[in-house]
């Protein structure tokens, strides 16, 4: 990995921005970040050395720009286009550009365009719903070849599924903020976020926790050398097809202390058998349902991303059917949400056997009623 910081500085304009750690460091030592300023490394992608060779190369990586400013800024307007022509020339680099002003990014093509270059990723920042329902339509519209997203700090739950569905994000990151400001991250957050790329088949990083951290509701203080390590330890990264959820450790609930939450819910508690779905168990034979049961389950849950996963269970037509609305077994993200099974994984025999006898285990109570 490279940075290229062709200038330095910026202006807030979102709440993403409140704790930016560009202002944080030069703070520190009694510079004024808003000042934006061409830096030395302006010209860094066709700097060469003695030898006369480019000292950056391929295979110094990624190059990212503007790490401690926008590459859209505003104040950056008279300096981009020769930013653009070193980009254009060095067509052996990648460039990742990540910014906040993705409604300036038309006003600011090089003329040469088109639909994209291949060199470059554009990466929009989303850090709640708000700025996610602006930026992404724009996001969208643009002739861009390669896009990321990036909801970094994350500093609430974010729904982007129905833009990931459009098949042009590659990639999405989300991580909590740093500093002795930060706001809290919750796992959920990143979860859903998860659950929605495994679904539209978007790989997705889980880059950092940041400094304040809720998991199962509880919350952690963290030290900044942990970060990124804690993160990775998840293993709640995913790349459609890996198998990378096989390495995430979790443990199914107490099956007591499951019923009783599932009797606590709303939606859950609503579901039982009537006479119609008696009878039909009565007359088919609980070994008959176990092997429906058995069926369903590896047909409408075992896969990595099921078919029509969240609509694949109707909610009448087969006491099972029912079952699994009632004990949460009804789709992938349910199972991780109530079973701590995680999503983008295939479901191992284990792991179906357990569903199956929980499904079993409702539907002889629901009898016995």
């Amino acid at each position: 990995m490279a940075i290229w910081n062709p200038w330095h500085g910026c202006h807030k304009i979102s709440p993403g921005c409140a704790n930016c750690y560009v202002y944080r460091r030069d703070e520190s030592i009694g510079k004024d970040a808003s000042v934006v300023s061409k830096t030395g490394d302006f010209n860094l992608p066709v700097k060469k050395n003695r030898q006369g060779q480019y000292k950056l190369t391929a295979d110094d990586g990624i190059v990212f720009a503007c790490m401690t400013s926008d590459f859209f800024l505003e104040e950056a307007d008279e300096w981009r286009q020769d930013c653009w022509d070193m980009i254009r020339q060095r067509q052996d680099l990648h460039f990742h550009i990540i910014t906040k002003r993705i409604d300036r990014f038309e006003k600011c093509m090089p003329p040469d365009w088109g639909e994209g270059w291949n060199n470059v990723t554009i990466c929009c920042t989303c850090e709640n719903q708000d700025r996610t329902d602006y930026r992404l339509p724009i996001f969208l519209e643009l002739p861009i070849k390669h896009r990321e997203v990036i909801c970094e700090p994350m500093l609430e739950e974010i729904n982007m599924e129905k833009y990931l569905k459009a098949g042009l994000i590659g990639h999405v990151s989300c991580g909590g903020e740093s500093g002795s400001s930060a706001r809290p991250c919750d796992f959920r957050w990143i979860k859903e976020v998860r659950r929605e790329c495994i679904r539209c088949g978007v790989s997705f990083t889980f880059r950092q926790t940041g400094a304040v951290f809720i998991k199962d509701g509880k919350v952690y203080h963290l030290d900044r050398k942990v970060h990124l390590s804690q993160a990775e330890k998840s293993g709640y990264n995913y790349v459609p097809g890996t198998g990378m959820a096989d390495s995430i450790k979790y443990r199914t609930p107490d099956r007591q202390a499951l019923f009783e939450r599932l009797s606590r819910s709303d939606f859950r508690s609503r579901f039982h058998l009537h006479a119609n779905d008696k009878s039909y168990i009565n007359e088919k034979g609980m070994d008959t349902i176990f092997s429906h049961a058995k069926d369903f389950v590896a047909k409408r849950l075992s896969a990595e991303n099921p078919e029509n996963d969240g609509r694949q269970t109707p909610m009448k037509g087969h006491p099972v059917f029912l079952a699994q609305h009632a004990t949460a077994c009804c789709c992938r993200g349910c199972l991780e949400k109530w079973h701590n099974i995680p999503s983008g994984k295939i479901l191992t025999e284990k792991e179906q056997s357990y569903i199956v006898d929980v499904l079993m285990e409702w539907i002889r109570k629901e009898m016995e009623k």
